[in-house]
């Protein structure tokens, strides 16, 4: 005879499994990731312009110079297409291409140089892409020295960089490491040979396993991976095979994302399948809390959206201590407000201005030949802007947030939250936003409450990737 406290767990797991399923099919729509408060379809053009980035820089520089900048270097070259990618990249295996784009990189440097008034105080570098270990390690040497050269680098400075498993050699994690890269984030995706054929990304296992095994050796303090679910073709089972390889190699910290399906933005960098072949919908947030489930096994605590950090990593230390912050970077330990992005379709952030490169090569290098800050749009953000990215970013990195600031009439947002409370996702108490445990897979529907540039000017077509 089945006990009564096994048919109550069985009742309320049903019943736990059909809510989940409803609250699935409610909030599976277009959303933004927040990686910037306007997010980039609302930033306003008329307020924008090359001198007012160029003054925003200068103020910014001027009021956060002791806690040092960011610098982001997007290194777009790639030598194949991977057709899950939504990054900017050039795709090409001509390596001649390499020292011309980096002499461009250090004049673009040059150039914010002069917007500061006195050397900048360098906190943070990443290297992004693309595939930044398309490069030599000669030509990354010149790079970062290029970068140091008329700058000051603060005491706990931290360098990392995205390594593609296939085409990352032992010198360049040695030469990056003796540069003072202690970060590194390898690309994995997912281990099943049909997954990686669909995506054009194909590396096995035992290559991974030997370059994070070099990165351990060499002292590297913090090696992550990135994994990616709902690809396509992608089935629970190589979700949970993915997961069990992965923890085998016990990184520090990894990356759980939701494939973006965005081809009217990408255009045919996405199309190498039909999308009857993406999992969606309940299939797909299955995936999720089953690789989430795992994780947790394995000792690894959900930070913020999409990421996992063991114990002794700094981004959970970071995120107890409410330290953890978020920029176009991604989740970051340092508190810097200012990050100046480099490269072709860059984005800087000056905590009060936004502002994109030109998206392809050759636009890039010509506008900086010609001594002008590489820039083609941007946002100079207003006072209501200000206070809204806060909420947002507080929501992102630490799930809750006060709504203390008496300059915003929070009506309408706190309309759009009820149903949440209603839902189970989120109390609130006082002027204090928090959101639950069960409430933080659906974040970016709650972040979407605050987004009044969405509320006054809904879209017509689809500009973001669905939530779940």
């Amino acid at each position: 005879m089945v006990s009564f406290a096994k048919l109550l767990l069985a009742t309320q797991n049903g019943i736990s499994l059909i809510m989940n399923k409803a609250l699935v099919n409610k909030y599976n729509v277009p959303g933004p990731r927040y990686t910037s408060y306007p997010t980039v379809p609302y930033w306003d053009s008329s307020t924008f312009s090359v001198e007012n980035w160029e003054k925003a820089v200068s103020n910014s520089a001027e009021q956060f110079s002791k806690e040092g900048i960011s610098i982001y270097v997007h290194l777009p070259f790639c030598e194949s297409m991977c057709t899950f990618c939504g990054c900017h990249k050039h795709i090409t295996k001509q390596h001649s291409v390499e020292v011309p784009y980096i002499n461009a990189l250090l004049e673009e440097w040059d150039i914010y140089q002069g917007l500061f008034s006195k050397k900048p105080l360098i906190k943070e570098i990443h290297l992004g892409g693309g595939t930044p270990t398309f490069f030599s390690p000669k030509n990354l040497i010149n790079l970062i020295k290029g970068l140091l050269k008329k700058a000051n680098l603060a005491p706990d400075f931290e360098f990392g960089f995205e390594a593609h498993p296939g085409n990352t050699t032992l010198e360049h994690l040695n030469t990056l490491n003796q540069l003072g890269f202690k970060r590194v984030s390898f690309g994995v995706q997912d281990y099943s040979r049909k997954v990686q054929k669909a995506i054009n990304r194909i590396q096995s296992f035992d290559e991974v396993k030997k370059v994070h095994e070099w990165a351990h050796h060499l002292g590297y303090d913090s090696i992550s991976h990135d994994l990616v679910f709902g690809l396509p073709f992608q089935s629970l089972q190589d979700v949970e095979n993915t997961i069990d390889l992965t923890c085998q190699l016990n990184p520090d910290r990894l990356s759980f994302y939701s494939y973006a399906h965005v081809p009217w933005v990408k255009g045919v960098g996405q199309r190498g399948f039909d999308d009857k072949d993406i999992p969606k919908g309940e299939l797909k947030r299955n995936f999720y809390e089953r690789g989430k489930e795992l994780l947790e096994v394995h000792d690894y605590h959900e930070i913020g959206m999409d990421h996992f950090a063991k114990p002794t990593d700094s981004l959970y230390h970071a995120f107890k201590n409410k330290d953890l912050h978020r920029n176009f970077m991604g989740y970051t330990t340092n508190q810097t407000k200012m990050m100046i992005g480099l490269g072709m379709s860059s984005i800087s952030d000056s905590w009060f201005g936004f502002a994109q490169n030109v998206k392809s090569v050759e636009g890039y290098i010509k506008q900086v030949q010609e001594c002008k800050i590489p820039v083609f749009r941007g946002h100079i953000l207003s006072d209501e802007d200000l206070v809204i990215r806060q909420h947002i970013l507080d929501l992102m990195c630490h799930f809750e947030t006060e709504l203390s600031n008496v300059s915003i009439d929070y009506t309408e947002i706190k309309h759009k939250l009820f149903q949440f409370v209603e839902d189970g996702l989120v109390e609130i108490c006082g002027n204090t936003i928090l959101v639950k445990d069960f409430g933080k897979m659906f974040i970016r529907n709650i972040c979407m409450c605050f987004d009044l540039h969405l509320h006054r000017n809904k879209p017509d077509t689809q500009l973001f990737s669905t939530t779940i």
